[in-house]
């Protein structure tokens, strides 16, 4: 068999070295968080993308190898597997080429040809199969000897003969390859509207695809899941339009060797109906189908996209926030939340019908603001949204200071009806709940976020139609990777947020927070060591990611992992620091500037001289030294501190306010195949199509665009009727 390490080496152009470290790193039970940030000398410094793509292509290939054990073992106990058979076998690059070699070996129900073998015909199948007479053949003489009261003439014998052909002919796997590779090359999607479509879809939602025909392999992903759910929903009706002949005559050049012999029509009869009862659909199931995972792919990539932008945006810190669940007949919740997401208060208030208590609802919101303090008012954006934004412009005014944001609430509810939101506000109802998420989000995403199951989080395209155990796993993979960049603070992180730190279970998680809640807050990493459940396997993949501000030792606040202590105090004694000066950060980003400057600009590659040299010298690895410098610079960073902060209103724009050529900023909501969603302060998100997102071409929105994104837009038009902005971000 193949050599794993080797072909997932050559299939991602690495070095088998590298995979081979990285294997036997995950072998050991290594998170890829860990591996990626504290192994990187190990590894060859991959990246989580590549750390990720090994991990998965190992998981397959090890199915392979195991599904192949079996195979050739089942073949080899019905004594049927030669030395050949053997080789393919083992040299079967996926699974379906794997499956298609046992395919004929296979358990299977009783089909036509298992009655004719049963019937003694197979003998009469191989000479016609063979055409080892290539004279003019007396099918009468030839059929005498298989003729019995199950076959009682030539014809059921040779209709027999002809069954048990097209079984061969379907099961062959270099011919099932081949009409596969024919099929997804040159079939056509040919779409129509089911006799029920105009029930099905009053909204016309599918009416493109009412009269629709084109190449498969050309149709766009979302195109593609668009159709599929079309055609689960009733409203679509899907055929594979294939050329026929072309396809039977692939089939024939492959068994018919003498073509004007004498079994010639048999063979051709055998062969047409072999493709129209058995290969040909068996083969275009097998093509939508992998038409569909790959749209589902290709969905989940841009859903993790998504996700992991939107839980990276920056924090809006150091700010008492006013959450707003809007609603119309239940009222609007109002949360008040400290700068450390404590919440204050809240109330209810009816601005929208039928109530309409819009003067008081401003008076208590204009009241809230001033007891509190609170600086931002965040609106969540579901129902009633827009009438709040206008409630929430006019309180401003009025008050003459603040700003609101629109927060995406999706998920919102999701939480405030779950286990952990019942245990944080066990007196509180769900739609104070969903208020206090709602203005926590504005303040920490990521904090708040992974508190939702990230499949509830509406960042995606079609999120519930693709496979959701794939989508699952993915998006737990971008919510570990996204809390791991961040870090988490030990002594105020919830247990949706820890259990998410690499290698902590969500066991450990809330024996943490209970040992916290017990104990005090935790002044130095060792004292997790006390944590039950807590084993020196799960502290070393976790600890470096675990950060203690204002503990005992500094390097308790950054992503320095323990194991570089001594590393660090070797630094210092180098450099003859003091780990508590005052100017430390700044030293140490002096020392690594000059490091990085110790070379001739023009000689790029040796640039790292003085940083091996030193590495050498405190005994450590050159990448584990740059990230520990890195680190001392600038102790307790929060990589989202880089990012734009979210887009503050004061005022609230009508659709009917829109102008062609009008400018204005907008935050990014969704990024889609087709371009981006985003919110310029009216009811309706607007559209920015992927061709005028850039004054270049692009291939894919996300080469311009990520979900949270400020940007500059221009109107191009507006539809109120149909509820469609068109924006542009051209220059």
């Amino acid at each position: 068999m193949f050599n794993i390490p080797q072909k997932i080496a050559a299939e991602l152009k690495l070095t088998p070295a590298q995979v081979i470290r990285t294997i036997e790193l995950f072998d050991e039970d290594n998170t890829i968080p860990f591996v990626a940030r504290y192994r990187k000398e190990v590894t060859g410094g991959l990246d989580e993308e590549q750390l990720r793509q090994i991990k998965e292509r190992l998981a397959v290939l090890r199915k392979l190898a195991e599904r192949k054990e079996t195979v050739l073992r089942t073949i080899e106990e019905q004594g049927k597997l030669s030395d050949d058979l053997r080789a393919k076998i083992e040299a079967a690059g996926t699974m379906q080429a794997l499956e298609d070699l046992y395919l004929p070996y296979k358990p299977k129900r009783r089909t036509r040809a298992t009655i004719a073998r049963e019937r003694g015909l197979e003998p009469l199948a191989d000479a016609m199969l063979t055409q080892q007479d290539r004279r003019r053949v007396d099918f009468a003489a030839l059929t005498g000897e298989f003729l019995n009261a199950d076959v009682p003439d030539m014809e059921a014998a040779l209709a027999g003969a002809r069954d048990i052909i097209a079984e061969k002919v379907t099961e062959r796997a270099e011919t099932r390859a081949a009409i596969r590779e024919y099929t997804n090359a040159t079939a056509y999607l040919a779409v129509a509207a089911s006799k029920d479509a105009a029930k099905l879809d009053e909204r016309k939602v599918y009416e493109m695809y009412y009269d629709f025909r084109e190449r498969l392999q050309a149709i766009p992903p979302h195109r593609r899941l668009a159709i599929n759910r079309g055609e689960r929903e009733g409203v679509l009706k899907v055929k594979l339009e294939i050329e026929t002949d072309r396809a039977v005559g692939k089939i024939e050049s492959q068994f018919i060797t003498h073509r004007n012999g004498s079994f010639t029509a048999q063979l051709q009869a055998a062969i047409k109906d072999a493709y129209k009862r058995l290969l040909g659909p068996s083969i275009e199931r097998e093509v939508r189908q992998l038409h569909r995972e790959e749209a589902d792919e290709h969905a989940i990539h841009n859903f993790g996209l998504n996700l992991k932008n939107l839980l990276l945006q920056a924090p809006l810190k150091g700010k008492i926030i006013l959450g707003i669940d809007p609603g119309f007949r239940s009222g609007c919740k109002v949360a008040a939340v400290d700068a450390t997401g404590k919440f204050l208060g809240g109330t209810t208030i009816y601005p929208h019908p039928p109530q309409k208590q819009w003067s008081a609802a401003k008076e208590t919101l204009r009241k809230l603001m001033t007891k509190t303090k609170a600086d931002i008012l965040a609106i969540g954006n579901g129902t009633a949204s827009r009438e709040t934004e206008s409630l929430a412009a006019e309180v401003i005014k009025e008050a003459g200071r603040g700003a609101y944001v629109m927060v995406n609430e999706a998920g919102a509810s999701v939480y405030s009806a779950s286990p952990l939101a019942r245990k944080e506000f066990p007196d509180l109802d769900v739609s104070m709940r969903g208020a206090i998420s709602i203005a926590r989000r504005l303040q920490d995403p990521l904090a708040e976020l992974v508190k939702i199951d990230p499949q509830s989080i509406g960042v995606g395209l079609y999120q519930h139609d693709v496979n959701q155990k794939r989508l699952g796993e993915t998006l737990d993979a971008v919510v570990e990777s996204a809390v791991n960049n961040v870090g988490v603070d030990v002594n105020t992180a919830s247990p949706a947020l820890l259990r998410y730190t690499a290698g902590v279970t969500s066991r450990v998680a809330n024996a943490l927070v209970a040992h916290r809640d017990k104990i005090g807050i935790f002044s130095n990493r060792r004292q997790l060591k006390k944590v039950k459940g807590l084993g020196d396997k799960t502290y070393r993949q976790a600890i470096g990611f675990l950060k203690v501000p204002d503990g005992d030792n500094p390097l308790d606040n950054t992503f320095i992992h323990p194991e570089s202590y001594p590393v660090v105090k070797r630094l210092f004694e180098y450099l003859d620091l003091r780990g508590d000066e005052a100017d430390l950060p700044a030293r140490i980003e002096r020392f690594r500037m000059s490091l990085q400057e110790a070379q001739p600009q023009s000689n790029r590659q040796a640039a790292g001289g003085d940083m091996r040299a030193l590495a050498e010298l405190l005994e450590v690895g050159e990448p584990t030294l740059i990230d520990i410098l890195e680190s001392l610079a600038k102790p307790g960073r929060d990589p989202r501190d880089d990012l734009p902060a979210p887009l503050l209103r004061a005022d609230v724009l009508a659709m009917e306010d829109l102008k062609p050529g009008m400018s204005l900023k907008g935050t990014v909501r969704n990024v889609v195949d087709f371009g981006a969603f985003v919110d310029i302060g009216v009811k309706q998100d607007g559209l920015v199509h992927i061709s005028q997102l850039a004054d270049r071409y692009i291939k894919s929105p996300h080469e311009v665009v990520s979900v949270g994104d400020v940007v500059q837009l221009r109107v191009l038009s507006v539809e109120p009727e149909r509820g469609r902005i068109a924006l542009s971000m051209k220059q």
